[in-house]
């Protein structure tokens, strides 16, 4: 009698044993991941506690059972007060196990942050926000920072060209501070002995070329044509003659709407306007892209003195040696524009 209740005990033991194994193994190795696609990203802020976490996997759908995840999570410690941030790739067909290991090493994906069409560190701010979890006036306030800027050797003018537009690889915790750092990094990159010495042969260093470069940009958007329109300013320079550039006159008086630069305009007083004063500018106008970059670096080494945009829809530009030949062209020009009445 006693063996048999023994037997009895035993077997309900090991009927419990397979039970909690049987639940313990559904909570920990079955597939609880409910996405449609391969992939789906969420994002654990910094301030993000384990019911957080849970929250943010129910809002975007990801549990098929939220009670064996939580089994899961309890199981393997990852129900904490405070929990790694980052942005996370959750993979279709993942076991609970699978998912909270990623969330629990902090391991976060990093992502592509594409830096370019940028006019302003007010711009750059306003981009980096779209990518990391520090909003645009975090950014902006450690951009703005006079004493960030010079302790990387720049001024607030000049602190733009150290950024060079690509696409990067970075998390999404990233900070301004570390942000900074790895742009200096790039800038440094790019920056080769050979390009350096490309632009020390034009007498620029690589703050005017990157100035050189804005002005390029908004200059041209076809790309054969803009080593020429860089040999046009570096001649400029080279005879010490202003640089007379529209680009110049629309960033100064900061209404970038303008399709057709007046007389009117030419009269703002800002050291941005290269008609009213000599040299480059303080700063750059905008983020140039590579391309522009690289046409300062290869400017075309020749005579013309003056360019002017085609009568035509073409956005292409007409080139000249002489004064009077550029009168003849810019004429043209101002009367295909009267003639679509763009004033």
């Amino acid at each position: 009698m006693m063996y048999k209740k023994i037997g009895i005990a035993v077997t309900v033991v090991l009927i419990f044993a397979v039970l909690a194994y049987m639940f313990i193994g559904r909570a920990m190795w079955s597939n609880n991941i409910n996405i449609t696609g391969e992939s789906k990203e969420i994002f654990v802020p910094g301030s993000a506690s384990f019911e957080d976490v849970v929250k943010i996997l129910n809002d975007s759908s990801i549990l098929n059972n939220e009670a064996t995840f939580r089994t899961a999570a309890s199981l393997m410690r990852y129900n904490k007060e405070k929990v790694p941030a980052g942005r996370y790739e959750i993979v279709k067909n993942w076991t609970n196990q699978q998912l909270i290991s990623k969330l629990r090493s902090g391991n976060q994906d990093a992502q592509n942050v594409v830096i370019n069409n940028i006019r302003t560190l007010y711009d750059l701010a306003g981009k980096a926000a779209r990518y990391f979890e520090t909003d645009s006036i975090g950014f902006l306030t450690y951009l703005k920072n006079p004493t960030i800027s010079s302790e990387m050797g720049y001024s607030q003018d000049d602190f733009l060209t150290m950024f060079i537009p690509n696409t990067y690889e970075m998390f999404w915790t990233t900070t301004p501070e570390k942000f900074v750092p790895r742009m200096k990094k790039e800038h440094d990159t790019f920056w080769t002995a050979e390009r350096e010495n490309k632009i020390k042969q034009n007498n620029l260093d690589k703050k005017q070329a990157y100035i050189v470069a804005s002005i390029v940009e908004k200059e041209s958007n076809y790309d054969p044509e803009r080593p020429t329109i860089a040999g046009v300013y570096l001649n400029r320079l080279k005879a010490g003659e202003k640089l007379q550039a529209d680009p110049t006159v629309v960033f100064s008086t900061g209404d970038f709407s303008i399709q057709r630069v007046l007389y009117s305009h030419l009269e703002t007083d800002s050291p941005y306007n290269t008609y009213k004063y000599t040299g480059l500018p303080p700063g750059p106008i905008c983020m140039p892209s590579i391309a522009s970059l690289e046409a300062v670096i290869n400017a075309e080494n020749h005579e013309y003195m003056f360019f002017c945009a085609k009568a035509d829809n073409s956005g292409i530009h007409v080139f000249a040696k002489d004064y009077s030949s550029h009168l003849k062209n810019a004429e043209a020009f101002a009367n295909w524009l009267n003639s679509l009445n763009i004033k």
